[in-house]
């Protein structure tokens, strides 16, 4: 369930085993991953697109597993010791599933923010940096991504700025250092509170939270990195367990409190990261297999 590094990786392991395997996504192959401007530190690769490393991943599960894009989960229930589901287009009778649902990203939560979704507002600067190429764009976020982000736009050529709500970043030095090195700024302690234009965003309304003071910045686009929410209400709907943040709890061998299904990647929580995902997926793969009823 879910073709993203876990759920690919998942599909490796236990096709390589000989077992009748497929893999469900609901939407394209690669999730959110798809969305990395650049990865740099999985081993193997200097640096590659999430999109390339994604392509290359689904080319060599595709050699042990069938992978179904745009295929949904949408209920999951046991009986007679089997796992039956139900998508939007048939019906599985499986004796292990591994969930690999991963993160939604999450939203400002503003007025209209909607609207400007695919007409200034956007989660991925690979797929449309080059239309911001040498306009103003802001970037929403703290951590790795909004990081990432910045670095790719600036590189792109667009006028790349911040905005933070604390006082400093919560991304990886690396990543600050070359944010620094290229001289982006960082509107520090600050939130989008409005968003204005007709069918295409034109400005922001910036507040700082220090002195709740309001500006109204002209841009072409912004960047929402500010973290992603856990796709575990269908686990949840079939008793699995969560945590209080809503990611699915498993042991060490990606086990869930509900024999034969197992959990793999950002679905998690901790560590979200794409060389995480694969090892977790990984685990979860040869658990299902040597646990087989």
């Amino acid at each position: 369930m879910g073709a993203g590094p876990a759920g690919l990786t998942a599909g490796i392991y236990v096709g390589r085993e000989g077992l009748k395997t497929k893999i469900l996504e609901k939407g394209v192959i690669g999730g959110n991953a798809n969305n990395a401007p650049l990865v740099a530190n999985f081993p193997g690769f200097q640096s590659i697109t999430g999109i390339e490393f994604l392509k290359k991943t689904a080319e060599q599960a595709k050699m042990y597993t069938n992978i179904v894009e745009y295929e949904e989960i949408t209920k999951i229930h046991k009986t007679d010791g089997k796992l039956l589901l139900t998508t939007n287009k048939g019906e599985y009778s499986a004796k292990a599933l591994i969930i690999c649902s991963g993160t939604t990203y999450r939203k400002l939560g503003i007025k209209d923010e909607g609207k400007f979704i695919g007409r200034g507002i956007s989660y991925c600067s690979i797929c449309d940096g080059m239309f911001f190429k040498g306009k103003e764009v802001l970037v929403v976020g703290g951590g790795n991504s909004a990081a990432e982000h910045a670095l790719h736009l600036k590189d792109l050529g667009c006028n790349v700025k911040i905005v933070h709500r604390r006082n400093t970043l919560r991304a990886q030095k690396y990543l600050q250092d070359k944010i620094h090195a290229k001289g982006i700024p960082i509107i520090w302690n600050s939130i989008v509170t409005e968003l204005k234009g007709n069918n295409l965003l034109k400005s922001v309304v910036i507040r700082n939270t220090k002195t709740e003071i309001d500006k109204e910045v002209e841009v072409a686009g912004i960047y929402i990195a500010v973290g992603e929410t856990p796709n575990s209400e269908l686990a949840a709907s079939m008793g699995v367990d969560l945590d209080e943040l809503g990611y699915i709890t498993t042991d060490k061998n990606q086990r869930t409190d509900i024999p034969q299904v197992y959990v793999a990647g950002d679905v998690t929580g901790g560590v979200q990261q794409i060389v995480v995902a694969c090892g977790e997926g990984a685990v979860a793969a040869v658990n299902a297999y040597q646990n087989l009823p």
